[in-house]
């Protein structure tokens, strides 16, 4: 079982590509899906050269998977549905159920590389990805055990609530509970409680920028430093403002972000009701947020988004890098992890990591 897992962390985006293959030969084949299919082929010419063939495949596995409803839901959990721990990791492992308060239950969360005995290091709080309705921390857990022995340091990881079950205000209070947690066991994590930082990647990214802001609002934990890769902010996306042709559709779509963002807010994204503290990028200030690291493909569907909200962190006087890497689509460095930009995202982002938490390179 272990090495299913391990072949669910190196191609976590796969996954979920892989069931949409599956979706394909359900539903009838390329015919429903003859739009976005042309929408993504046109944009291979875009695609760097050491992507395009894994972008190729990625085309031909979505085929028929759109558009994007509540039907599809257990295709994309498949993965999840058959994940088991792994059963050998180069870093400590164990579970901590923890109250999310105010009648919400209790989360889940997998502690990676605690030891009360070592001497004070710094942590980092991590939200999964999968556009919010589909992913697990279980499933990133190899992948987080090499960060954490890398780094040395600390990974705690959440198991939110997916929408459209549960929607944005739940999912929000469940990694705060994470993260609260996270900061008042420090001593017995062997954690440095100035030194905790919030890491993400797509929606998961967008969780992190969330919990970043829910923490600079409340005031109980401070944050270190915020890591986000392609991270999913804007609900705008995909439904009012959409990619220039050939862009944003590989990967992760406007049709698939349209279904995301409706999924998590409980409403239909892009419009005037949308509650600010539910979107990243719809936070009326981002001053007081930790130093930021982004990282994002320029032919990601985010891209834009994810520059404008760096830009805006800078405005605001936060400290932010940002990371656009050329030809490189959503998701791209789990696909091919040997491919430049995959090697440019990894070796920024350890650096800015360590950077961000004060952790000498060896």
């Amino acid at each position: 079982m272990q090495k299913d897992l391990t072949a669910g962390y190196n191609r976590r985006t796969v996954l979920r590509w892989s069931a949409a293959g599956t979706a394909m030969a359900v539903m009838g084949g390329p015919v429903a899906a003859q739009a976005s299919s042309s929408r993504a082929e046109e944009g291979l010419r875009h695609v760097a050269p050491d992507l395009r063939e894994a972008a190729a495949r990625i085309i031909t596995a979505t085929q028929g998977f759109y558009p994007m409803s509540a039907g599809k839901l257990p295709l994309l959990r498949s993965a999840i549905k058959n994940a088991r721990l792994p059963t050998s990791l180069p870093v400590p492992l164990r579970t901590q159920t923890v109250s999310v308060g105010a009648g919400r239950g209790d989360v889940l969360l997998y502690i990676l590389n605690a030891r009360a005995d070592a001497p004070a290091r710094p942590a980092i709080l991590h939200t999964h990805g999968g556009g919010f309705i589909t992913g697990s921390a279980l499933l990133e857990l190899l992948r987080l055990a090499s960060l954490a022995q890398e780094l040395d340091c600390v990974i705690v990881s959440v198991e939110y609530a997916l929408a459209p079950e549960a929607v944005w205000h739940h999912a929000i209070e469940q990694t705060y509970a994470g993260l609260r947690w996270l900061h008042a066991s420090a001593r017995t994590l062997g954690v440095d409680p100035s030194r905790i930082a919030v890491m993400g990647e797509s929606a998961g990214g967008g969780h992190a920028a969330l919990l970043a802001l829910t923490a600079r609002d409340r005031g109980e934990v401070p944050l270190a430093f915020q890591c986000l890769i392609y991270p999913m902010l804007d609900d705008r996306t995909g439904t009012t403002r959409f990619p220039p042709p050939g862009l944003g559709c590989i990967g992760w779509d406007a049709d698939a972000n349209h279904y995301g963002w409706r999924a998590f807010l409980g409403q239909e994204p892009g419009t005037a009701k949308v509650p600010d503290h539910a979107v990243p990028a719809r936070a009326k200030s981002l001053a007081g947020l930790p130093p930021t690291f982004i990282g994002v493909g320029a032919i990601d569907l985010f891209a834009r988004e994810d520059i404008a909200y760096a830009q805006r962190l800078t405005a605001s006087g936060v400290a932010a890098e940002l990371l656009v890497l050329p030809g490189a689509f959503h998701g791209f460095d789990a696909v091919v992890p040997g491919a430049r930009a995959s090697r440019e995202i990894s070796a920024a982002k350890l650096s800015a990591l360590r950077g961000g938490l004060g952790i000498a390179d060896r």
